[in-house]
């Protein structure tokens, strides 16, 4: 039975029948491994966070996560190391990967949940649902849904009041390494969250994580630069970053408006959503 909840689970998660299966599945799935930081952080919202024996490396938050063995990083992960520890229950985050990787989890005899993207109320509570579902924690779920969802739209709602008539224009880049700017436009979680805060996307009419032109960047005249706060190759200085030909032009060079925020609350789109819209909003307009 376990087998073919694995071969057949789709990108919503646990089907109908595979949810019924109730409490002798549940029981079954006592070792969980959670690939993506959204996943974990939801699992330990729901009280369930004993019940994890690892996860990858985006899992940050909460704090004791990082405690757990690190499985490697979501999106380019191994077979061997996922099962390796002996999980009953893989959660998953859309986009895990590689794809090899993940056609080899679902064929193993561990049951495979996969958590849908999605960057709007109806994707948020979705992901709750199922984790809920199959930790057979379906009554925690949903008031840890409508406390997530009941928060954001009151974050959402005094980001508007403070932006006001004015909605600064707001880049997030995603990477500058080398001088080479990635940025995030439409459809992704940097620009549902920069509206959500009451703020502009600058990079309109560009689909995705884009790498952009000196141009293009000039031409986007953002006021506010937003970048993930971390370290490594991928991190610049704020000075550093306004510093380059393409941002020099911009308004947000003349003022030196870069706001770095921690990745997986800005973009994870889970339990913290209604926190990271609120310290993104005081951060573009003081409040």
């Amino acid at each position: 039975m376990r087998g073919l909840i694995t071969r057949r689970g789709t990108m919503l998660g646990l089907t109908a029948a595979a949810i019924c299966l109730g409490a002798e599945l549940r029981a079954e799935a006592g070792r969980l491994v959670s690939l993506g930081g959204t996943a974990t952080e939801i699992v330990y919202a729901l009280g369930a966070g004993e019940r994890l024996v690892a996860r990858d490396s985006t899992s940050s938050f909460p704090p004791e996560a990082q405690s757990l063995p690190d499985v490697g990083y979501v999106r380019a992960l191994s077979a061997e190391g996922v099962l390796s520890v002996g999980p009953d229950l893989i959660l998953a985050e859309e986009g895990a990967g590689p794809p090899e990787v993940v056609a080899l989890l679902k064929s193993a005899d561990v049951e495979y949940v996969e958590l849908p993207e999605g960057f709007d109320r109806v994707a948020i509570a979705k992901r709750i649902e199922i984790v809920g579902a199959a930790l057979g924690r379906e009554t925690e779920a949903e008031a840890l849904t409508g406390e997530v969802l009941g928060a954001l739209d009151a974050a959402a709602e005094a980001a508007a009041a403070r932006a006001g008539e004015r909605s600064k224009r707001v880049l997030f880049v995603l990477s500058a390494q080398g001088g080479r700017i990635m940025a995030g436009g439409e459809e992704t979680a940097a620009d549902a969250v920069i509206s959500l805060a009451g703020g502009v996307n600058a990079l309109s009419g560009v689909v995705g994580y884009k790498p952009l032109t000196d141009e293009a960047v000039s031409q986007a005249k953002p006021d506010v630069i937003l970048m993930m706060d971390r370290g490594g190759d991928h991190d610049m200085a704020a000075e550093a970053l306004l510093a380059l030909p393409a941002f020099q032009p911009t308004p947000a060079a003349e003022t030196g408006a870069v706001i770095r925020m921690d990745g997986l609350r800005l973009l994870g789109f889970g339990p913290r959503v209604g926190a990271a819209v609120t310290e993104l909003s005081r951060a573009l307009y003081g409040g």
